[in-house]
């Protein structure tokens, strides 16, 4: 199985650059990863927060492959500890998903566009989070769900 990220727009922050490139370095070892870096809109000014998502939607929505299992990174999502996301995981591989693809959107949400597209939808708290730290955040715990399916002694 391949794990694909999308992401809207670089990461600025150096700590979480630095962060995400440990983990991403940790992950190898489990499975191939592919991160898409979808750039930022330009001239968003005069731009609603719908217009927004509708541009980042599009930009979405031709980085997605056909068969694709989709999962938004979204607040309205259902909550996984990280025993029940490692169990998300191994569910997937056990089927045969050829590429999970999880999609972290701008700061505005996703576009109704990529909502219908998508397989289903994760949320990693009920706080906010930025989300250039939801990166850093969820690739440890995507690289915390593989040491759970190892039996390996990173979780605790």
């Amino acid at each position: 199985m391949k794990v694909s990220f999308i992401l809207i727009g670089k990461t600025t922050e150096e700590y979480l650059r630095q962060g995400m490139s440990v983990y991403e370095k940790r992950l190898v070892n489990y499975i191939q990863v592919a991160i898409k870096i979808i750039p930022d809109i330009k001239n968003t000014g005069a731009m609603s927060f719908e217009q927004q998502k509708t541009a980042e939607g599009k930009l979405i929505m031709n980085a997605i492959n056909p068969g694709d299992i989709v999962i938004l990174l979204d607040e309205n999502g259902k909550s996984y500890s990280s025993v029940e996301f490692s169990v998300l995981l191994q569910k997937h591989m056990l089927q045969s998903t050829k590429n999970l693809t999880f999609i972290i959107g701008g700061p505005y949400g996703f576009s109704d566009e990529v909502y219908t597209r998508a397989d289903d939808k994760l949320s990693l708290s009920k706080m906010t989070f930025s989300h250039q730290m939801v990166r850093l955040i969820f690739l440890e715990q995507l690289y915390r769900g593989f040491s759970i399916l190892k039996n390996e002694p990173y979780h605790h």
